[in-house]
């Protein structure tokens, strides 16, 4: 990957106030309603003529209170609430659930759900992240990567579809397994769909990564160092451009990942090129996982011994997935009845968004959009 050195707008940002004009400074509400966002958020921005000084996120417009909700559902129920945190990521939202529920019910899952699992998660995770893609280049003005990204979106969305029922809330992992088996002519639908993410990547990299106004917009834009990325808890594809070599599924493996060859990809520097950079990699990496996992596909049950009804014992129990914005950690807790005491939530978007304000501080107002494009967060995500 290609880097330049330090342009005129890192010179610019750090100039402080000498060679500018003493202006006043002002007060700008962008949103609730901006188009660069993916849910209601609000930015109150202090600018000096063209500098951000100073930039607040305000949460909150789309709260619907999924935490307290879960408390009057029992188990089963809760998989389609907590499907629709991040809208993007449904089904890897309801991973670690299911694994907190089978921890505390000792519950052991059939190899072949578990691959299963892999497989759905890793699709979902290429959805998502060709969502970020076909939005980031409609931010920046570039309108042909919106038709490349759902045009790959679609074939794969169409086998998720076809195997839950549903194309954004999908409701399918269960304590235990999985609803039902997947269909006839999943396997072969789900190859072709990846297959062709894997031949079509050099044309996406092509598009915006190669792009040389692409480059301008981004590189040594919004830049988060390391150790800012570990003080605000960033993490997922954020994290790792800014050069935080961690990954769950490689880290603490979880279902079947340790049983499969793939790569963590990270960039050094930590700015609006390297988020990106490393968002279209692991879509690759994510095809890679998808094809191994089908490769290997066991024959047998979806579904292990569950009781007829779902009851955990009383206790208590942590549980952490590499979702696709990040790491999604939920802490269980369970007093014996058919519906959890206490579940509480730790979204990837909530502490990448509380990143902005470090990151937006002394930059242009014109790279505002370009950064907060390249922080991929769902407010659904953070107003949980």
């Amino acid at each position: 990957m290609a880097m330049t050195t330090e342009g005129p707008r890192r010179a610019a940002r750090e100039g402080g106030a000498q060679g500018r004009l003493q202006t006043e400074e002002m007060i700008l509400n962008v949103g609730p309603q901006h188009p660069a966002t993916h849910g209601v958020f609000r930015l109150l921005a202090t600018i000096d003529g063209e500098i951000l000084i100073n930039a607040e996120p305000v949460i909150g417009y789309m709260h619907r209170g999924y935490e307290k909700l879960v408390e009057q559902r029992d188990y089963r129920q809760i998989t389609n609430l907590v499907s629709r945190m991040d809208w993007l990521s449904g089904i890897n939202n309801e991973l670690p659930l299911a694994l907190a529920v089978e921890q505390l019910m000792e519950i052991e899952v059939p190899p072949r759900a578990q691959y299963l699992r892999v497989i759905l998660c890793e699709m979902n995770r290429i959805l998502n992240h060709l969502m970020f893609f076909a939005s980031f280049g409609a931010e920046l003005g570039a309108i042909t990567p919106t038709f490349y990204a759902f045009r790959e979106r679609e074939d794969i969305q169409r086998v998720m579809e076809a195997t839950t029922g549903g194309r954004m809330h999908f409701g399918f992992f269960r304590p235990g397994g999985l609803k039902e088996d997947v269909p006839r002519g999943f396997v072969d639908d789900a190859l072709q769909g990846v297959r062709q993410v894997i031949e079509r990547l050099p044309d996406y990299e092509d598009l915006l990564v190669g792009n040389e106004i692409f480059k301008q917009r981004t590189i040594d834009v919004g830049v988060l160092d390391k150790e800012a990325a570990y003080s605000y808890g960033v993490t997922g594809p954020i994290a790792r451009g800014s050069g935080a070599d961690m990954d769950v599924r490689r880290d603490e493996p979880y279902l079947v990942y340790d049983q499969f060859d793939f790569d963590v990809c990270s960039a050094p520097n930590g700015d609006c090129f390297d988020r990106f950079w490393v968002l279209v990699r692991e879509v690759g990496e994510s095809a890679r996982i998808v094809e191994q996992a089908i490769e290997g596909l066991p024959p047998g049950p979806i579904m292990g011994k569950v009781p007829r009804v779902v009851q955990a014992p009383a206790g208590e129990v942590y549980v952490r997935t590499e979702n696709p914005l990040g790491e999604l950690g939920m802490y269980l807790v369970s007093d014996g009845d058919r519906r959890p005491y206490r579940l509480k939530i730790r979204t990837p978007s909530y502490n990448n968004v509380s990143a902005l304000s470090h990151v937006l501080a002394n930059t242009y107002v014109s790279d505002m959009i370009a950064i907060l494009g390249s922080f991929f967060f769902v407010l659904g995500d953070i107003d949980r």
